[in-house]
């Protein structure tokens, strides 16, 4: 094992104990609405018994969150009360099912992989080369996700095995395991969703909110997204790096050297053992294990990017203020982890294979459960969201990505508030203010020549349609006229017969 590169605070653990009467995140307020009020540990039933519901189509005044103006502080913690019963209702339960659980998923993972590299060995044939990718990859993919992230979470801890704690566990992947239970474990879990915060809204990279401002570079949306996605854990592996400060000038070097030389060292690893090591087992097949091995990170890396950003991200998950969350209660810390997550629907092994972090509702409430449990919690997290009028986002994984997809290249292109924002704004290069002023005036010019041409072509329209009529009236008066001439006929004739 490495030595630890980045610690935590002192007051800030990575892993809660698994007690019931503990915070599930290290920064969750442990407090309800009112200083000093005590925080109980059943959920509040009315007046009548029944338990608490709450009409959605109530207005309060002042809420507490912005996207549930049906809900008081008292209705927040509330909620609260009930998440953390079904919590207690879980932890109480713990034992060795759960055990046994990861303990066959850990022997599946290492089997996948064992035999996924043999067959790589073999890889000229071309059969034992694809089975070989797909182990691996599915390999990968366990020891991230079912494993490596669940432990870290200390979802584990309680079985006090060494090999399972979550503060020393070390995964396959380029992110040190170190900086990833700081970045994703603390950072984010404690300020999911909250702009300016958690730095999982967009990894520095991306645009993925409209309470981002907008800036040129995030034109390149669609593209740093898609090589966000090829090299997932790369990407992961400097989240904690802020690299957006290049682009702000604010890159301190000395300060990010410690990170970068841990990174370095993982990085190192990994490509020395993905792609120097296994590939020269194989003798002249070399290109043929190194194509296999790159092929099953890049399935892995792919994977992990549209489970994690259909979790996050998709129509219909919200983000919040820092404003909003400043007195943030407890039973507020709930209602936003619900809100600012997605779930996916599925069968149990596609669940097995998103590390059940398809249910990302239920991971966010209650990030120190072991996963497998999620999809009976899940049950009762969603009756409660249907007592509290609250949102319940799940869909399959085709259409939230889908989603994710069409919001990143939205959130590319400003809307003519967020141009004229940056364009008033201190931030930003004179030199590209001036690109973006000459590019909207050629767009205006542009859009009024198209209204123009529009115009033009519906007066011909109509223009086309009073002839269209003019020739219709014309041709049926001739009509009329021709009638009136065979009635006369007719009548001549008749004239005749009688004389």
């Amino acid at each position: 094992m490495s030595p630890t590169t980045i610690t935590p605070d002192a007051d800030v653990p990575f892993s809660p104990t698994l007690d019931p009467d503990t915070p599930l995140s290290p920064s969750a307020p442990d407090r309800e609405a009112g200083a000093g009020r005590k925080r109980r540990d059943a959920p509040e039933a009315g007046s009548d018994g029944a338990p608490h519901r709450v009409d959605p189509n109530r207005r309060v005044e002042n809420p507490p969150l912005r996207a549930v103006p049906h809900l008081s502080q008292e209705d927040l913690d509330a909620f609260g009360r009930e998440m953390e019963a079904i919590r207690a209702k879980h932890v109480a339960d713990l034992g060795e099912r759960d055990a046994t659980y990861i303990r066959n998923v850990i022997k599946a993972q290492r089997r996948l992989e064992v035999g996924g590299r043999i067959a790589l060995e073999l890889g000229f044939i071309p059969p034992l080369w694809l089975a070989g990718v797909a182990a691996l990859s599915a390999s990968k993919i366990l020891d991230n996700m079912e494993i490596g992230h669940n432990v870290m979470h200390g979802q584990y801890d309680w079985m006090q095995d060494e090999e399972l704690n979550g503060r020393t566990f070390e995964w396959d992947t380029a992110c040190p395991a170190d900086q990833w239970r700081h970045s994703h474990n603390y950072m984010h879990h404690t300020h999911t969703n909250i702009v300016g915060k958690d730095r999982d809204v967009g990894y520095g990279i991306l645009r993925m909110s409209d309470d981002q401002p907008w800036e040129p570079y995030f034109i390149g949306n669609p593209v740093y997204a898609s090589l966000l996605a090829l090299l997932f854990e790369y990407g992961v592996a400097l989240h904690d790096l802020e690299t957006e400060d290049l682009r702000y000038g604010r890159w301190d070097w000395e300060a990010r050297r410690p990170m970068l030389r841990a990174i370095w060292g993982k990085v190192r690893r990994q490509a020395a053992k993905d792609y120097l090591l296994f590939p020269a087992l194989a003798g002249p097949f070399f290109p043929i294990v190194l194509a296999g091995n790159a092929t099953a990170n890049v399935v892995r890396n792919l994977w992990t990017f549209s489970i994690i950003f259909c979790g996050h991200f998709p129509d219909g998950v919200e983000e919040f203020t820092v404003e909003e969350t400043e007195n943030e209660t407890r039973g507020g810390w709930y209602v936003r982890q619900l809100l600012g997550s997605s779930n996916l629907t599925g069968g149990r092994w596609f669940h097995v294979m998103s590390g059940n972090l398809s249910f990302q509702i239920e991971h966010h409430l209650f990030p120190d459960i072991p996963a497998w449990r999620y999809a009976a919690m899940s049950e009762d997290v969603r009756e409660a969201c249907e007592r509290y009028g609250l949102q319940y986002n799940a869909g399959p994984l085709p259409y939230q990505l889908f989603t994710v997809a069409r919001k990143i290249v939205r959130l590319s292109v400003p809307t003519a508030d967020e141009a004229d924002a940056y364009l008033d704004g201190d931030a930003g290069n004179p030199v590209v203010k001036t690109v973006v002023r000459g590019v909207r005036g050629v767009a205006k010019a542009a859009g009024g020549g198209v209204e123009a041409a529009r115009g033009a072509a519906g007066v011909a329209r109509g223009a086309a349609g009073m002839a269209k009529a003019a020739a219709e009236a014309g041709a049926g008066v001739v009509r009329g006229a021709a009638g009136a001439a065979r009635g006369g006929g007719g009548t001549a004739r008749g004239g005749a017969g009688a004389a």
